[in-house]
């Protein structure tokens, strides 16, 4: 806004000086391009100075930042032997996405009174469609959900994606048990059945080129078989047959009839035996010390 504003009261004191001056103009009669990737993008720049018959032309590109394309007469980086220049118009041969952006064209006339003019130009490179990377499994159980995947990352405008089965496109109605998502390239099963059995592929189409598909692929759908539903179904009855368990015990403790009676301890004395006899073999140390008469 800055560089405006002083643009601005340049012009308008140069006017003063000199009300009749013809001043540097910078214009582009097509400033939208759209062209095809692969081919030459023309961007257009006509100026128009007042004395000056050499004047300084410059081309940017504006990104993340500001980057030369056309400077001190050469061309700059990745437009080096594939550009060329015609007065101020510049043409790009063999462009790319990489190309797409906005361009601007700057004609500085050093002898004119106003000496610096612009315009800017807006390149878009159109890509055709690309083989889109698709992601079918190649099995799925009877009843399970299932969600397809279809995506050209590389096509501009974005690509819009079809869904076939068995070569005959997928089609959504009231009725059908899927959902196909053109802009995302999704294709929805709710509950996987036998007859989903089949080919599918993707296509990716936009309005630049012929559309493009990638390599069928097989879905096959497995029924469970019954000694897997027979254990399965053994396996949950035994789940619920604990926890049950688990549940009673849970609730006869909260209620307390789960609780032992305690023993009564005895209050008997207990006297221990008295000591055996000495034995016999140690009656020789024995001596009377008193005679009695019976």
């Amino acid at each position: 806004m800055n560089t405006l504003k002083l643009l601005a009261l340049h012009l308008l004191v140069s006017l003063l000086h000199c009300p009749f001056c013809v001043l540097v103009t910078v214009s582009s009669s097509k400033p939208q391009v759209e062209v095809h990737e692969h081919t030459d993008a023309v961007l257009t720049c006509e100026f128009r100075t007042e004395k000056d018959q050499n004047p300084r032309i410059e081309w940017k590109k504006k990104g993340k930042a500001v980057t030369f394309v056309y400077f001190n007469h050469k061309f700059t980086g990745s437009y080096a032997g594939r550009a060329k220049i015609e007065g101020a118009t510049l043409t790009i041969h063999s462009v790319t996405q990489r190309d797409s952006g906005e361009y601007r064209c700057e004609v500085t006339a050093g002898e004119d009174h106003v000496n610096l003019g612009e315009a800017t130009v807006t390149l878009n490179v159109l890509v055709p469609p690309h083989v889109p990377s698709c992601e079918v499994p190649t099995s799925v159980f009877v009843g399970s959900g299932l969600e397809l995947l279809c995506k050209d990352k590389l096509s501009v405008p974005p690509a819009t994606y079809r869904w076939y089965k068995d070569n005959k496109a997928l089609m959504t109605t009231a009725g059908t048990p899927y959902s196909i998502d053109m802009n995302m390239g999704t294709l929805k099963l709710k509950s996987v059945s036998k007859t989903d059995e089949g080919m599918y592929r993707c296509e990716s189409f936009n309005s630049v080129g012929a559309p493009k598909s990638c390599v069928a692929q097989q879905l096959n759908v497995i029924e469970y078989p019954w000694n897997l539903a027979i254990l399965i179904s053994g396996a949950a009855a035994f789940v619920m047959f604990i926890f049950f368990c688990c549940l009673c015990v849970y609730v006869c403790r909260r209620r307390g009839c789960c609780k032992k009676d305690k023993k009564t301890k005895s209050t008997k004395c207990f006297n221990p035996p008295p000591p055996p006899p000495p034995p016999i073999h140690n009656l020789k140390h024995y001596k009377q010390t008193h005679s009695f008469m019976i």
